[in-house]
């Protein structure tokens, strides 16, 4: 059965850089992943956490690129980290990818279909604030709502 991850979540990264996943996405993450993820950086200046087989899905994908897109390859590839969620159902997100998204301790996790955003919160309303004082997208000027 294929789950669909939704919502945003308002969380907090411990003294040690752990995350505690909702509960909402925890049984699910058990179930399909077993708990194994993985976690990379993201273009938008957030980091991407997939379950492990999503993440197949994708590396495979971003391998494929043409050598135009190398350092985007060497951005997204290289910078992956497998992470497995604790008995708590925390992950302990690496120095180097909170450096990559200015995480400190105030952090939105946002579902996005097949994988999470993982944002620092001020910098993610800032931005949400931003592009909502812009017109929509064409792409969305047929769309109903």
């Amino acid at each position: 059965m294929l789950f669909v991850f939704q919502g945003a979540s308002s969380l907090t990264l411990d003294g040690k850089g752990r995350l505690s996943i909702p509960t909402r996405h925890r049984d699910v993450l058990l179930a399909n992943a077993r708990g194994q993820l993985t976690i990379t950086r993201h273009p938008h200046g957030c980091l991407m956490m997939f379950e492990r087989p999503e993440w197949e899905l994708f590396r495979q994908r971003i391998a494929q690129l043409p050598m135009s897109a190398q350092w985007w390859k060497r951005i997204l590839l290289g910078n992956a980290m497998d992470v497995e969620m604790d008995g708590t159902s925390r992950i302990l997100l690496s120095p180097e990818l909170r450096s990559a998204a200015n995480l400190q301790k105030d952090i939105m996790l946002l579902g996005m279909g097949n994988h999470f955003e993982i944002w620092d919160k001020a910098a993610y309303e800032a931005q949400e604030a931003l592009e909502m004082q812009k017109e929509m997208p064409d792409v969305f000027k047929e769309f109903s709502f």
